[in-house]
């Protein structure tokens, strides 16, 4: 199982941070022993003083795919949610500034919460989703897909011009603008479409 990883796919996401616009997808990866098993609370790491939400729309790969069209994209996937991509956000600084990989900050274990999958066959077209985030009760997240710099059917046919996809396989999507730092007792919970797909406690 791959989790493949697109940074800056939203405009104000990326300016909040302070980043370019890219011209292509930014793409990263995330082991598979980052994936936070299901009802454990995520464990704010003691390598950070800072760790982040980032909530984002993921994407499970249904059969193998390499070099996809794009407009044969959707036939690669079956399902979607959310999820949370976890950042170490001071760590991550420490190492752009040093010009070195993100993936200390981005996969350590634990750092990827999936949500539960919904058919896609179950939700409106995946160029109109919508999604948020609850961090005890308040909204603190939300996007529509609409606003993607690459829409999803773009990301599974780039992806797959590098890497090759396999079944099980998860693209995180990329997160609106409104991350930030979560503190032992919080609790998040995870929304496409309006139906709950992950609840995570902080410790």
């Amino acid at each position: 199982m791959k989790i493949i990883c697109v940074g800056r796919n939203y405009a104000l996401h990326a300016k909040e941070l302070g980043n370019a616009i890219p011209t292509d997808p930014v793409i990263f990866l995330k082991p598979d022993s980052a994936v936070l098993q299901n009802k454990h609370p995520f464990i704010i790491p003691a390598f950070s003083q800072d760790v982040h939400h980032e909530l984002e729309v993921i994407v499970r790969i249904s059969r193998l795919g390499r070099h996809i069209d794009p407009s044969f994209a959707h036939r690669y996937y079956d399902a979607l949610s959310v999820g949370i991509d976890f950042t170490a956000r001071d760590l991550q600084e420490k190492l752009k500034k040093a010009g070195l990989p993100w993936e200390k900050s981005k996969g350590f274990d634990g750092s990827a919460v999936l949500g539960t999958w919904i058919a896609k066959t179950e939700l409106p077209p995946v160029n109109a989703l919508s999604f948020n985030l609850l961090k005890n009760q308040v909204k603190v997240q939300e996007g529509v897909t609409q606003d993607m710099l690459f829409g999803i059917d773009d990301l599974v046919a780039y992806v797959s011009t590098f890497f090759t996809l396999k079944k099980g396989d998860v693209i995180f999507t990329g997160t609106p603008a409104g991350v930030a730092k979560v503190e032992s007792g919080d609790v998040l919970e995870g929304f496409l479409e309006n139906r709950s797909c992950f609840r995570c406690k902080v410790k």
